[in-house]
């Protein structure tokens, strides 16, 4: 009886335990939900890495209300115009495939690490740039 619960888990477990594989192993995936997977991964990763880009500029502008602000506002704008293209080049949801998730995901991605190296590009800016609205770190 013991063994026939152990098969009838392993069995149903399966499936699940194949998608956790077959999501790490992105640089051979050769199906499309894995491919789906991964650049939802890809995003995930970039997305993490931005925030945490903000969340040292919103700490540097600590000081500063008027400038968070403007930061503020720069990125729930950026953020619209990033999920607005990324659906864009996706395509219709009801006419663009099994490959619009992987589609909007990768665009999603490029679009975040864009961003990012902007981000991460005001956090070392050199004293003096005009142009660089964040303060330098203490």
């Amino acid at each position: 009886m013991r063994l026939l619960l152990l098969l009838g888990t392993l069995i149903l477990a399966t499936p699940l335990l194949a998608g956790v594989a077959r999501a790490d192993d992105c640089a051979n995936a050769s199906d499309q939900a894995t491919l789906d997977e991964c650049a939802g991964k890809d995003f995930d990763a970039a997305d993490k890495k931005l925030n945490e880009a903000y969340k040292q500029i919103v700490d540097r502008l600590k000081d500063n209300a008027g400038s968070k602000k403007l930061l503020v506002d720069a990125q729930r704008a950026w953020v619209s115009f990033r999920d607005a293209e990324c659906a864009f080049q996706g395509g219709p949801a009801e006419t663009a495939g099994s490959v619009r998730p992987m589609v909007v995901a990768n665009c999603q991605a490029g679009l975040t690490n864009l961003r990012l190296k902007d981000l991460q590009d005001y956090l070392h800016c050199e004293e003096g740039v005009l142009d660089c609205p964040v303060p330098a770190a203490q």
